[in-house]
């Protein structure tokens, strides 16, 4: 006997956007418009996703799609996290009622706002979206999707990265012009996933010769962009500097792994990098910044992670009391912070004492414009 195939699924939501639906359901799919009678598709209150609202004179406007066994159990991994549940439901298509199943949340949690928009919602949200589906659906058959919900603002830092990467303009003029192209990747598993991932990978590249290289084997790093801020008073000429414990110089074995730093924080997907470094200056030491100046952006080590830092220095206030206690206990930052003057920081830098690397290039860069910032 046949394997009697599962309900077909109503979706009303960010599912209908075709390149996330075949991410999600792991290739092409057979849909046809449907209409949910009694409902209207809402913007949850203070969210960007969907919701069904009660609305007796209206219908939602969505896709049934005709799943396998296999694209169901996808479908029902990619939802789970968001708390969102199979529920039997009657649907219009083609003028006739049929049964099919629809994705809910635990309606309590939400409230309905203003109708939803699938156009809008792929504009602002959708690529963020299609990219973290990615890193999402790797998970499974191999993760629990209480696990990936707890990872979610990760894996969308992650995907945010990719999607600044891809974005970058940055000019190709004393390096070669060997793009993307002249590499391939071979072969890529993960190691590790939490905050971070670690990802053992084979590659082929493009040599200065011509020829592709022999497959060579790689660990890398995965995390997100990052912003770095050094506050600094001009008139004062002090800067605020912050002192945390730092679990690599502990395991290196360094007998001081407290670490003088430059404000520093994750690049959180919607924010700009400049709107990073005012909240985690807020955070962090309770300032706020006034003009960012941009040092510089840059790989601080290429060779084994993805990690990019936009470096800026922040004019703002600096009085002594300025300095304190900081940080946010939910992150397990324990953070000093001090005003130090400007003199006191290059010497620092010169006697080794400053030891970390955005820190020294942004009072270099402080350095060579303190004058003009004095003005």
């Amino acid at each position: 006997m046949g394997v009697t195939p599962p309900r077909p699924v109503f979706v009303f939501g960010t599912l209908r956007d075709p390149q996330l639906l075949e991410t999600v359901a792991g290739g092409a799919v057979r849909a046809e418009p449907a209409q949910l009678p009694g409902a209207r598709v809402a913007r949850a209150d203070g969210q960007s996703f969907p919701l069904l609202a009660d609305a007796p004179d209206q219908q939602a406007e969505g896709i049934l799609l005709e799943v396998s066994p296999h694209q169901r159990d996808r479908l029902d991994f990619y939802e789970a996290p968001y708390a969102y549940t199979r529920q039997e439901a009657q649907v219009m298509v083609g003028g006739q009622m049929r049964g099919a199943d629809v994705y809910k949340p635990h309606q309590a949690d939400w409230t309905p706002a203003e109708d939803w928009s699938l156009a809008q919602w792929q504009i602002a949200h959708g690529p963020l979206a299609r990219e973290a589906a990615v890193e999402i659906m790797d998970g499974f058959g191999q993760l629990a999707p209480q696990v990936i919900a707890q990872r979610t603002p990760v894996i969308h830092a992650r995907a945010q990265q990719r999607l600044n990467a891809r974005a970058a303009t940055t000019p190709v003029a004393l390096r070669s012009a060997r793009d993307r192209q002249d590499a391939t990747l071979v072969e890529r598993s993960r190691a590790y996933s939490h905050f971070f991932a670690l990802d053992d990978v084979t590659l082929r590249f493009r040599t200065f010769a011509g020829a592709m290289s022999a497959p060579v084997e790689r660990a890398v790093l995965i995390s997100a962009d990052a912003v770095t801020v050094l506050p600094y008073d001009p008139v004062r000429d002090v800067v605020l500097l912050i002192e945390q414990f730092r679990a690599g110089p502990y395991l290196r074995g360094d007998p001081h792994p407290w670490s003088l730093e430059a404000i520093a924080g994750r690049h959180d997907p919607g924010e700009s990098f400049e709107d990073t470094a005012r909240r985690e200056a807020m955070e962090e030491a309770g300032i706020a910044m006034g003009a960012l100046h941009k040092v510089t952006s840059y790989y601080p080590s290429p060779g084994i992670m993805t990690e990019y830092l936009i470096s800026y220095i922040g004019i703002t206030d600096l009085p002594e009391d300025a300095a304190g206690l900081g940080g946010l206990a939910d992150e397990a930052e324990d953070i000093r912070s001090m005003v130090v003057p400007f003199d006191r920081l290059m010497r620092a830098v010169e006697d080794g004492e400053a030891e970390n690397g955005p820190l020294i290039l942004s009072a270099l860069w402080l350095a060579a414009n303190r004058d003009r910032l004095r003005g």
